[in-house]
């Protein structure tokens, strides 16, 4: 093994305070202007200045922890670029880069990443500990300071690729690392305290979170794992959160969360018993400089070093819940105008409330038939939005109309169904009577709960709308005529939160000129908004419905904020949000959106309510708010 290995200072660094980790190197390339597709651990002998420099920039930021630039550096994913026979001179520059860059004001990680990514079926336990125990055996002979396992979603392969480094090493400081999207699970069901137990029993020194999620995601996992009374507190906890969800800007991704969020959400994470913060994807030294900064003025409490390992625990798999019969009546179903007719004539609301994320619907159920009773004038379900797995849609679109007479308005993604899958489903729904559409183009599945997917796209939103449409002629996508003709009504989404609101309308422009009926937009929380865009519209005679989904608390406000592509917030609502958890919290959000519809009708007679976390209660009430309150009837063509 290389000299100069400070195992033991590590590990007392680890028991004596916080350690700020460095941030992302892929997406950071990709930043750059590097494209996708390339082997980036190839860099490490190809363009090594380039590394090296990315490394420099992170330790003058602060970063105490330098992980390699060998994430993929095993031979299984080096085989795809040809250079399966360079995985050890690979992974021994990344070491030497990253210890020139470190010299001695940081400790040097050698990182490990996952064969199997989010897919459900493990890489084959055997397979894992060859890839691993070639690459960690390049990594400890040139002299890394600890091996850090990340971005594991299945604990049997974190396992494996553990034992593998310990039967090289049984010295060195290992962390182990969980992707999560917060929900308390694993991929393969096993309770994040069940987890991590094994893994200490096993051998690891650190636990903790990384990728998958921003830093509200990870805050999660830590309350939950927290809560959970199989947890042993004082473990060491390592955390590295993405910065935020990755949104398209000019047909790039791009993340949102700054680095005055990362500031404060890092103190949090001390407080929740994280010793090692960084980042992963999006997040750069400016990230990394505020995460440092933050750090440097906390101090832990007494007591709160120790690190107690239980004996490693059986794993805690979930069981099966079985749903009880729901409650709600069905009701008969009558002849409805469209949306597009009702918005033309009065107040009309679309609400939104989610699909359930297991297989129990009666709380869902409950909660339509609750915004049925407050007036909504359809209940709309999105297509996995965020890429999160759901009940389907259509099933769930069904049950309301079938059950309950209530207008079901589908979002029909593009992400998940080529083109024959897509025009099946028309089909389906047609025969089903649902005619209310949203086309959308979907979240890419990389960023859901499921990575591992593959996202479709066959088509784009545009081109949704067209073979919707052309359904409506009796014609199939291919040109072949059909016997019957659809009746779809199809709307679109509209972003008003751009930068060039006029490039936004545009866009608009062109999809009604494809065939949309109408418009929902993401939601908006500021009245200076609400006239921006009743402004840029007013000569659109296609019905828009403003988007509003209330605030829930304090902390919700900041997710939404600095983590999800389309929302901004302006800091008048956050203020006013800050510190508020509860009932208090979905109080104010609930006085605030009201606030917002006083806005926005006069201008706009369309509502579009988002329910937050199947709170329904709230939408219901806005729901009444907004079909009792009188405002002057807004006349299509002349405003909106």
């Amino acid at each position: 093994m290389g000299e100069g290995l400070r195992l033991p200072d590590l590990r007392e660094a680890l028991l004596h305070g916080r350690l700020t980790g460095d941030g992302a190197m892929g997406t950071y390339l990709y930043q750059l202007g590097f494209p996708v597709g390339a082997s980036y651990e190839e860099f490490n002998l190809e363009k090594p200045d380039i590394i090296l420099d990315i490394h420099r920039r992170y330790v003058e930021a602060g970063a105490q922890l330098v992980e390699t630039n060998t994430y993929s550096a095993n031979r299984d994913k080096l085989s795809k670029f040809g250079l399966e026979q360079d995985a050890a001179a690979i992974n021994r520059a990344g070491v030497r880069l990253a210890r020139e860059a470190a010299g001695d004001a940081a400790y040097v990680l050698g990182a490990v990443g996952s064969l199997a990514g989010g897919r459900k079926r493990p890489a084959g336990r055997e397979r894992v500990r060859q890839n691993v125990r070639e690459q960690a055996e390049a990594l400890l002979e040139e002299g890394v300071d600890g091996i850090i396992l990340e971005t594991y979603y299945l604990l049997e392969e974190l396992e494996a690729a553990l034992e593998a480094v310990r039967l090289l090493d049984g010295r060195v400081p290992v962390i182990c690392q969980l992707a999560t999207d917060g929900n308390g699970l694993t991929l393969d069901g096993t309770a994040y305290a069940g987890a991590f137990q094994r893994l200490l029993g096993s051998g690891a020194d650190v636990v903790g979170f990384n990728c998958h999620s921003g830093p509200g995601g990870i805050l999660r996992a830590l309350d939950r794992l927290g809560a959970d009374s199989a947890w042993t507190p004082g473990v060491p906890l390592s955390v590295y959160p993405n910065a935020g969800l990755p949104g398209i800007v000019d047909g790039r991704y791009t993340y949102l969360a700054t680095p005055e969020y990362f500031a404060d959400m890092a103190l949090k994470f001390a407080v929740a018993g994280a010793r090692i913060i960084g980042g992963c994807c999006g997040t750069t030294p400016e990230h990394i400089a505020a995460i440092a900064k933050a750090l440097e003025s906390y101090a832990p409490a007494a007591g709160d070093a120790a690190v107690k390992v239980k004996e490693a625990q059986p794993a805690q798999r979930v069981k099966a819940v079985v749903a009880e019969p729901d409650p709600v009546p069905a009701a008969s179903e009558g002849n409805q105008p469209s949306i597009v007719e009702l918005v033309r004539e009065s107040v009309t609301v679309i609400v939104e409330l989610d699909s359930p994320r297991d297989l129990a619907s009666g709380k869902f159920m409950t909660g339509a038939a609750a915004l049925r009773d407050a007036g909504a004038d359809a209940i709309t379900m999105a297509d996995n939005s965020l890429a999160q797995t759901r009940m389907s849609n259509l099933a769930m679109g069904y049950l309301v109309k079938d059950r309950l007479g209530m207008r079901p308005l589908l979002h029909v993604a593009c992400r998940d169904r080529n083109l024959i899958g897509t025009q099946s489903h028309l089909m389906g729904l047609h025969a089903l009577g649902i005619d209310h559409l949203l086309a959308i183009t979907g979240d890419p599945a990389g960023v859901g709960d499921l990575p591992g997917a593959s996202s479709v796209y066959d088509l784009n939103s545009f081109e949704l709308i067209r073979m919707s449409k052309q359904l409506n002629e009796g014609i199939a996508f291919s040109g072949k005529p059909l016997k019957q003709r659809a009746s779809f009504v199809v709307g679109s989404a509209f972003d008003p939160n751009v930068k060039y609101i006029d490039k936004a309308v545009l866009r608009m422009e062109k999809k009604i000129e494809a065939g949309a009926d109408y418009f929902m937009t993401q939601p908006v929380y500021d009245a200076a908004m609400v006239e921006r865009l009743y402004q840029a519209t007013r000569h659109i005679k296609t019905p828009i419905f403003v988007g509003i989904m209330p605030l829930i608390s304090g902390r919700n406000a900041e997710f939404l904020h600095n983590e999800v592509p389309g929302i901004r917030i302006p800091d008048s609502v956050r203020s006013q949000m800050a510190g508020l958890e509860g009932e208090e919290g979905r109080k104010m959000g609930v006085k605030l959106a009201k606030e917002l519809l006083d806005v926005i009708l006069g201008r706009f007679n369309g509502i579009y309510l988002m329910t937050p976390m199947l709170f329904y209660e709230m939408t219901a009430e806005l729901t009444r708010y907004a079909k009792e309150r009188v405002f002057p009837l807004v006349p299509l063509g002349k405003m909106n």
